[in-house]
This record gives C-alpha cells, structure tokens and sequence, in this order.
C-alpha cells in the first residue's frame, strides 16, 4: 500500500521516544499533545531544571530534573529532543542531549543552536511562522482592494518584488 511505503521512506513505521525538555507553558502544552502518538512519537521523557515542576504529572509523566538526562536517554532509547525552554538555557540543554547519543533536535527556544555534525537541528520560530501568517493578510487585503476594472494592477512580494495580477495568475 502507498501509505505504508511513504510511512516507511519517512521513518515512521517505528515509534520513536522523545525527551521533551522545559515544561513551562509551550512544554506544557507539547506533553499534552495527542498527535504526536498517531504519527509515530512517543513522549517518553519529561525534564525540567524547575526544582518546583520535577515531580509533577504531565499527560502520565512524572516530570524529571535535567541532570537525570542520561539515565533516561539509556533507559528510553531516546531518539529525538524536543528543547522547549527559555533561550539562555537552550545551549547547555542541546548540549546535554548531544552528550547523551540524540541526533535530532526540535528547538522551540529563540535562539540558534551549535551541534557537532551529524545532530540535525529544526527550529520553530512562532514569531517568524506569525509574520508569514502577516504577510499573508496584508496580501489578501490587498488583492481584495483592487479596483474591478481590467488593467493590471500591482501585487507586493517579499523581497520587495512587484508582480502584476495577471502574471501572478498564470504563475510566471
């Protein structure tokens, strides 16, 4: 079946653990996400360096202090990191992950991260995912404010690019 060969050419016939590290609200939020579970992923690891969250129970998992990384990574198999806390902190956390055998990272933190080769690194930014969103409206707006006479009117793009309404509508 196509699907299941798609599923295998991405990696995702197997569950795969993750340790989702900073449980403050985005982390919160993330433990708690269903998805993850019908595409794959496993929550399997909860850590925080909070001496007021470790302890507490996210979505089942007893949240853990970083420093018991390594230990969960072993009993675990942790495959991926999920870095969900403030920027200051973010480095050290990647670092802790690479030091423990995780090769894949999603980093919510706002910041840039430096990983040995071989770690692959995706960042979330809300903020930019915000401004595309922006960008977006202010174009709708635009092409709902055009004059309804023929003629071609002028279309901003990013990079301070112009198109006219016609090219854009046969894709040139």
């Amino acid at each position: 079946m196509l699907i299941d060969q798609i599923e295998y050419v991405l990696g995702l016939t197997q569950r795969r653990a993750v340790a989702l590290v900073g449980v403050g609200n985005l982390g919160h939020a993330l433990a708690g996400y269903d998805g993850f579970a019908s595409r794959g992923f496993r929550i399997a690891a909860l850590f925080d360096a909070d001496p007021s969250r470790v302890g507490e129970v996210i979505n089942g998992l007893v949240v853990r202090h970083v420093d018991e990384l390594p230990r969960a990574a072993a009993e675990e198999s942790i495959a991926i990191g999920v870095i969900a806390t403030p920027a200051p902190a973010a480095q050290r956390v990647a670092d802790q992950l690479v030091a423990v055998g995780v090769t894949s990272i999603l980093n919510f933190a706002p910041c840039v991260l430096s990983v040995p080769e071989g770690v692959d690194v995706r960042k979330v930014d809300l903020a930019i995912e915000l401004q595309i969103l922006s960008f977006h409206e202010h174009r709708k707006a635009s092409l709902t404010a055009l004059p309804a006479t023929g003629g071609s009117a002028l279309t901003a793009l990013p990079g301070g690019l112009a198109a006219t309404d016609t090219q854009e509508a046969i894709g040139t």
